[in-house]
């Protein structure tokens, strides 16, 4: 990719008025280019020094204790049990919100007060380079701009989409088979707004440029209060435009070109990932030419884990692997395998033929998984997400090596490592949770006591116990080899599709990952596998293999290798 990174206030402000051009014409787009300026010199600007790279996704009230505040209870949780492990917190949206966990944002710029206040999100912000979401796309109905569109008051008057009822929207890509317009009353009479993910979400307008004046401001806000990684949520749905998908367009990249360009000038260190659930070419898109997206998350990475997992064959795997381009320099992926949302399946098209995907979908059911669908061609549903705990997907217990050997792999691939609260835990289905809040992702989003955890984890046998020992082990080893850095050389060796095979190259190591998927013991030629005959050195074990013609992998063995 070619860059062309505006690296003086000059420059930068020329390009800021070209891409405000592209988006709003001339006219309009010298006055927003000042007015955004201002706001830039009014801000103190940080600088910091990055933490290792390894990312916990976590709620901020994802442990509770009686009595006591749940950010404070999180920050003892992660000093105890996780500070020589992750380097990154994603605390998921902490603000006052009405419903979707959070993503239906009624005030951007306060603490929930029944998860804390921002002195709770400042300190742990001391201790690790927090990621704050920038829910971007849309806000709560319940937000004071929207009571202004209601009521006719500037300035939410003018925030939001409106459209004849009879508009033809069937162009529209949906993430969600609820009606994509809602009839409003207002004090001027019925109204339609759009809305993408439902009726209490409803999409802002960023057409108009005091819209985007309003989220800059957000960002550098959250940046102030400590914010190291900004996570835009829904990016891709940002700007809409009838007759096309409305996912996706370019004048979505250009806004990401934008707030990075402005990061640039007053925080350079704050790391932008771009949240886009779609198809894997579409979402390393948002790389741009390295001026958007520091990080893109690898979201084809969870499905085709799963997959290969559950059924032994990495064949999809192995092909998508081969095929990832390099990021543009000082930019990487996000790899992970869940995460608070459910494991998307859009990722999968073209990767994985749909009668593949429908198997591992039945899996999923009979491993008490639920299914997400969405509308495409009309009137056909597809499933959209599995929600399911990752170690419930595995099958409990005895899964649990796989389960570790899965994570193991997602830490040896290219990129940044993320990992959720309750991978790290091995928190199985919480039926319970979905029967209160009668939706299917809350079965991986389980609430703690967090002295009932600790009980668990004081007792070694336990499954919560065995899977944070066994995470935070290969965690901990990863952060120790050179060969793992996020820029580091990446190779696939294809070899027996129960097996994956990996190569990593730093400028002062070389690590050979080899994997079994299934739970057969193979045994296979170095030579297959690019591996020579001499002593090598198994960095998960910590012991040597002797010189030999063939390697023998046990079922869901993982080795990382290095030639002595």
């Amino acid at each position: 990719m070619t860059q062309n990174i505006p690296q003086s206030t000059q420059e930068r402000r020329n390009r800021l008025l070209q891409l405000l051009s592209d988006l709003y014409g001339v006219r309009t787009a010298g006055d927003t280019a000042q007015r955004l300026w201002q706001r830039l010199e009014a801000s103190p600007g940080v600088s910091s020094t990055p933490r290792n790279d390894c990312m916990l996704i976590t709620y901020g009230d994802t442990l509770l204790k009686a009595d006591e505040v749940p950010l404070q209870v999180l920050h003892t949780f992660l000093q105890n049990h996780l500070s020589d492990v992750c380097g990154r917190v994603h605390l998921l949206p902490f603000y006052p919100s009405s419903s979707d966990d959070g993503f239906a944002v009624i005030d951007y710029r306060m603490v929930d007060h029944h998860v804390g206040g921002w002195t709770d999100v400042e300190a742990i912000a001391a201790d690790f380079d927090v990621m704050f979401d920038l829910v971007i796309n849309h806000c709560s109905r319940e937000n004071l701009w929207f009571a202004d569109f209601v009521s006719g008051r500037a300035p939410g008057k003018n925030y939001f989409i409106t459209l004849p009822e009879e508009s033809d929207t069937s162009a529209v890509a949906r993430p969600r088979s609820t009606p994509l317009i809602s009839a409003i009353h207002t004090y001027e009479g019925i109204r339609h707004v759009w809305n993408t993910f439902s009726d209490d979400q409803i999409d802002l307008d960023f057409s108009n440029p005091d819209v985007l004046l309003e989220f800059v401001d957000i960002m550098l806000f959250y940046v102030e209060r400590g914010a190291a990684l900004l996570r835009l949520d829904a990016v891709g749905y940002l700007w809409k435009r009838l007759g096309s998908s409305c996912l996706n367009l370019p004048e979505a990249h250009v806004a990401v070109k934008i707030l990075r360009l402005l990061l640039d000038e007053v925080a350079p260190d704050v790391k932008i990932i771009t949240e886009t659930n779609v198809p894997h070419v579409e979402n390393v898109a948002y790389f741009g030419d390295g001026d958007e997206a520091d990080l893109v998350y690898q979201f084809s990475l969870p499905p085709l884990l799963l997959y290969s997992f559950v059924f032994g064959d990495s064949q999809y795997l192995q092909t998508w692997a081969q095929q990832l381009d390099t990021p543009p320099a000082g930019k990487t992926y996000l790899n992970f395998i869940a995460s608070h949302d459910g494991i998307g399946l859009r990722p999968l098209e073209g990767l994985v033929p749909e009668a593949e995907v429908d198997r591992l979908v039945d899996a999923m059911h009979e491993r008490g998984g639920f299914m997400t669908l969405r509308t495409v061609r009309g009137s056909k549903q597809r499933p959209y997400e599995i929600n399911v705990s990752l170690m419930s997907a595995f099958g409990g217990e005895v899964g649990l090596p796989a389960y570790l050997a899965a994570h193991g792999l997602m830490l040896s691939f290219q990129g940044s490592p993320a990992i959720y609260v309750h991978s790290f835990l091995g928190t199985l289905n919480d039926i319970e949770g979905v029967e209160q809040t009668g939706r299917t992702r809350s079965i991986n989003r389980r609430k703690w006591d967090v002295e009932e955890l600790n009980s668990l984890l004081a007792d070694p046998i336990s499954l919560q116990a065995q899977a944070l020992a066994g995470v935070s082990a290969l965690v901990k080893k990863r952060n120790q080899l050179s060969a793992f850095d996020a820029q580091a050389e990446q190779k696939v060796v294809v070899s027996d599709t129960r097996l994956f095979v990996l190569q990593r190259h730093s400028r002062d190591q070389s690590i050979n990952v080899v994997c079994n998927l299934s739970s057969e013991t193979i045994t296979i030629e170095r030579a297959a596998l690019e591996l020579t005959e001499e002593q090598l050195f198994c960095h998960i074990a910590q012991t040597d293999l002797a010189s030999a013609s063939h390697l023998q992998v046990a079922p869901w063995q993982l080795y990382w290798l290095e030639e002595k």
